[in-house]
């Protein structure tokens, strides 16, 4: 059996008296997308903030390719292979589409740049911004600047911006967050595919994008896992009903 991404194991983050996260331990593996649920001050954008490196963590081991990565830098980590979005999008309205993407490419770069060259010479770095740009569907709209994007493109772009580091495994918090249904189903069928080559944890309030698209699931509750498992087995479980999904269908 292929050994996991990413494995974390018995990880802790305090704020004084407060357990933001509780011994939460999980496994990530490419083509199976981990979803993480819970309602609102449960920590899952803690954990996310945890694995990708914003905070540093109080206890607790995060494997990647098992290898001990809790003492890295976001930008460490970055360079290994962990791509991130975030809960408000965190892009360059300033720039044109392709722009936000060559900077994150050209930010992964191992040496430094000749500040005497055009940037745009450098081939790898804009192949890579292009590609990641076609990947999400915004290659047409590349020379626009990302203040003008819609909601759900700027999400998109987000997300190409991470590929564009070459990322292996992503970390994904609410991606559908402030979508409507079309952008919404866009951004379901993107992150569909995208978990078809990338390891993909994924923190989510929508119900229905999590069970069309997760194949394991970790419900969260005051920092602790409460369950976790296939959708069925979440969806059938009685405490994660009580605690969060609220009715015997599983989907509020």
């Amino acid at each position: 059996m292929t050994e996991p991404l990413l494995q974390v194991l018995g990880l802790s983050k305090s704020f004084g008296g407060l357990a933001a996260v509780d011994n939460v331990s999980l496994e990530v593996s490419a083509g199976a997308l981990h979803a993480v649920i819970g309602p609102n001050g449960a920590g899952k954008t803690t954990l996310i903030n945890l694995l990708s490196g914003d905070l540093p963590a109080s206890a607790g081991s995060i494997l990647y390719r098992g290898v001990e990565i809790a003492h890295l830098t976001p930008e460490k980590r970055s360079r290994l292979g962990v791509g991130r979005s975030y809960q408000k999008v965190n892009i360059f309205p300033g720039f044109s589409a392709f722009e936000n993407c060559r900077l994150a490419a050209q930010s992964r770069e191992p040496r430094p740049f000749n500040w005497l060259r055009d940037a745009t010479k450098y081939d790898a770095i804009m192949e890579n911004a292009r590609r990641a740009l076609s990947a999400v569907g915004l290659a047409h709209r590349a020379d626009a600047f990302a203040s003008i994007l819609s909601h759900g493109e700027q999400r998109q772009l987000e997300i190409a911006m991470s590929l564009a580091t070459d990322p292996t495994l992503l970390l994904l918090d609410e991606p559908l967050a402030g979508m409507g249904t079309e952008e919404s189903l866009q951004m379901i069928e993107l992150i569909g595919g995208l978990a078809e080559t990338h390891a993909i944890l994924m923190v989510e309030h929508d119900m229905d994008a999590v069970f069309r698209l997760a194949r394991v699931l970790t419900v969260m509750v005051n920092g602790k896992t409460l369950a976790s498992g296939a959708p069925e087995a979440i969806r059938a479980n009685r405490e994660v009903q009580s605690a969060y999904l609220g009715n015997a269908d599983g989907i509020e």
